[in-house]
């Protein structure tokens, strides 16, 4: 009996029995790893962690490790890229950030506030601007310095422009005093803003956004005969 089994063993399997069937069966049952993200999969999962950390936890509980392990890749990876973890909060913050717009010529300086600050109001109730909001209420002046230029140039900057550009569009039509379409003015809008955003924490509901144009904005750059 034992020189038969050596027998079979030598010889392969019995007549009849395919060797692929039984290493197709095996390799069924076997558990098989999910295949690691790359290029952009990989960057986009990489940025929808960070800004989950960033929301969840604040910029100072966020770790590179923690990143890496949610976007299921190797901490060396984001090394690769980013040097430090606010690089790649700057990155993630840009790449998700809504853009900004012009706001068209709509017949009043109304109509055309009100859209600006709804516009910038769906920004920063965005996922990413959530996430900005949360780094900047957390961040003291020292360290949200390397934040600063990021903030001016995708937030500020943008909204201000605009504003000076619907206030002299609203100077020639009358709708605005003269005078009033200057860069002082354009400012009052996005500071009041950002003080809401990183001092009060409140939220950029239409309730608010038509108070800031009815209340703040339009008395104060309308003309005299029209207050």
């Amino acid at each position: 009996m034992d020189q038969m089994v050596r027998r079979q063993r030598a010889d392969g399997p019995p007549a009849g029995a395919s060797p692929r069937c039984v290493l197709a069966g095996e390799v069924s049952g076997a558990a098989v790893a999910p295949s690691r993200k790359r290029g952009k999969a990989l960057e986009a999962a990489i940025f929808e962690a960070a800004l989950d950390q960033l929301t969840s936890g604040g910029f100072a509980r966020m770790t590179m490790e923690g990143v890496a392990g949610a976007a299921q890749t190797g901490k060396a990876a984001l090394y690769r890229r980013w040097a430090s973890k606010a690089d790649l909060v700057i990155d993630a913050l840009g790449s998700t950030l809504p853009p900004p717009t012009d706001i068209p010529d709509l017949g009043s300086v109304r109509s055309e506030l009100m859209q600006l600050m709804g516009r910038f109001g769906e920004v920063m109730e965005s996922r990413a601007g959530t996430a900005m909001r949360a780094l900047m209420a957390e961040l003291d002046h020292e360290r949200a310095r390397v934040f600063k230029d990021f903030v001016l140039a995708r937030v500020v900057q943008p909204a201000t422009l605009a504003m000076l550009e619907i206030l002299r569009r609203g100077e020639l039509r009358g709708d605005v005093r003269p005078g009033a379409a200057n860069s002082l003015v354009a400012d009052v809008g996005p500071a009041m803003l950002m003080y809401r955003a990183k001092v009060c924490e409140g939220p950029f509901d239409p309730g608010f956004c038509t108070a800031l144009v009815d209340e703040v904005l339009i008395p104060m750059v309308s003309p005299a005969d029209c207050r």
